[in-house]
């Protein structure tokens, strides 16, 4: 009964720890530290509750996790992304299966190119002299939702 609670319990913490994430990127364009790791160290109560074996499960989705992690701290070197926002995506890849992770990616370089231009457009139509800062984790957060609607759900059908 315990894990069948959390099970329940565990993706609203998720979803509100997201959207607090998306949030928090408008209003200050950073992601607190503490929510990436919230996001992280449920992950493994996440596993417990579904019943994920170690193997192969939960090791791939910890070595999933630290590729996507790496490649997305390659573009925060060269300045492409915040610490914030690559922390979170590397969070996020250890609830999802690593096709949702796939997936999740495609969808948040989409969000991320449509509010891309939404907000170049802004910039342009306010004729802003400040340097653009886009809210990422807003695309972040967004995919990661699409994502984990699938596997999330489907497990009480």
């Amino acid at each position: 009964m315990g894990w069948v609670l959390l099970s329940g319990a565990l993706p609203v913490a998720l979803l509100l720890l997201l959207l607090s994430a998306g949030i928090e990127d408008v209003r200050t364009r950073e992601i607190a530290n503490w929510k990436n790791a919230a996001i992280a160290l449920l992950a493994p109560l996440w596993w417990l509750a579904i019943g994920l074996p170690l193997w192969p499960g939960v090791a791939l989705r910890i070595g999933v996790a630290l590729a996507v992690f790496a490649l997305f701290c390659v573009a925060f070197h060269f300045g492409q992304m915040g610490g914030g926002d690559v922390k979170l995506i590397g969070a996020l890849a250890l609830w999802l299966q690593p096709i949702a992770v796939l997936q999740m990616l495609m969808l948040m370089s989409l969000a991320g190119g449509v509010l891309t231009l939404v907000m170049l457009a802004d910039h342009h139509f306010r004729k802003s002299q400040r340097t653009l800062e886009i809210p990422y984790g807003v695309a972040i957060a967004i995919a990661g939702l699409a994502a984990l609607r699938e596997p999330l759900l489907n497990q009480f059908a």
